[in-house]
């Protein structure tokens, strides 16, 4: 058996096995690409086609029995595969993750990568809130798009943290991304000119449907019915809003992913002028908000 014939026999296992996906990639094909070549000690980048010789070469024994561990594990534990490699990616930049975060899968990596928000930047940008940071990713990446910012990575969990921390120093971001613990905005000092947010967003409705693959992620980091609401998934965000006027500074914006609540998001924040921001799964999933437009708002 050749490598390329692994990974269609683990896809046919996948396929077969119902498993969910969504934690950095989106099909069994993918997935048995990532877990196979990992497990081998391949780049993912090792081409798969018939031309590549990588992929003709024939699997030994012990490679073989490594990929059929970690494809099982996969399999009949539902982690998703992330935690299994202790590795995802976010726009080709590799990070460290275990079951203490979230799998870092969010849109905002896009628009920072691509320059979709720096139209609404200034040259005085130069304080850049990542809150919830969960793994430090989105905070890392702004540091790595953005030269002359500093970032704080904020988060109520001290486990969450410690694995940031694992990821700044990785990327050798110590002097440019400092780690706070704070319970939204509770503890975080300073005005910001951006802050990057992918909070507890999920509905009561979503939560009690969703497959186990994220069930074996932090509850407190997808359940936004925490605060005791209405169920709509909103109660983080309400805090939010509320706290964040004084924490902006003049030309400072929030960008705030929602994921697929933007019907509850608008429920809740009637007449709220935001901007919807075009990412890959669409322009409903992440929105701009100046201080402007949050003042005027909330005057009314």
């Amino acid at each position: 058996m050749n490598v390329k014939e692994l990974v269609a026999q683990a896809t046919a296992q996948l396929t077969e096995a119902g498993v969910s996906f969504g934690h950095g990639t989106t099909n069994a094909a993918d997935e048995a690409a990532w877990l196979v070549l990992h497990a081998l000690g391949l780049p993912l980048d090792t081409g798969l086609s018939d031309e590549d010789v990588e992929s003709n070469r024939p699997v030994a024994p012990e490679e073989y029995a490594r990929a059929a561990t970690l494809l099982g594990a996969r399999i009949s534990t539902r982690k998703p595969a992330a935690y299994l490699t202790q590795e995802a990616w976010l726009q080709g930049v590799p990070f460290y993750v275990d079951e203490r975060v979230i799998v870092p899968r969010s849109l905002i990596a896009e628009l920072l990568v691509d320059g979709s928000i720096d139209y609404w930047l200034q040259e005085s940008t130069h304080h850049v809130l990542d809150l919830c940071t969960g793994n430090g990713s989105l905070g890392i990446l702004a540091a790595m798009v953005y030269p002359d910012v500093e970032v704080t990575g904020a988060d109520i969990s001290m486990d969450a943290l410690a694995v940031a921390r694992i990821n700044v120093d990785k990327h050798q971001m110590q002097n440019r991304v400092k780690l706070l613990e704070s319970d939204g905005l509770k503890a975080i000092p300073g005005v910001f000119d951006l802050v990057l947010c992918n909070p507890p967003y999920v509905n009561a409705k979503s939560m009690a449907a969703l497959p186990a693959e994220y069930l074996a992620e932090p509850f407190i980091a997808l359940d936004g019915n925490q605060a005791g609401g209405s169920g709509d998934g909103m109660d983080f965000i309400r805090t939010l809003l509320a706290e964040l006027p004084p924490k902006l500074s003049e030309d400072g914006v929030l960008v705030l992913e929602i994921g697929n609540e933007r019907a509850y998001f608008e429920a809740a924040f009637p007449g709220l002028e935001v901007v919807w921001l075009e990412t890959s799964a669409g322009e409903d999933q992440v929105l701009l908000l100046t201080l402007d437009a949050l003042a005027r708002f909330q005057q009314h």
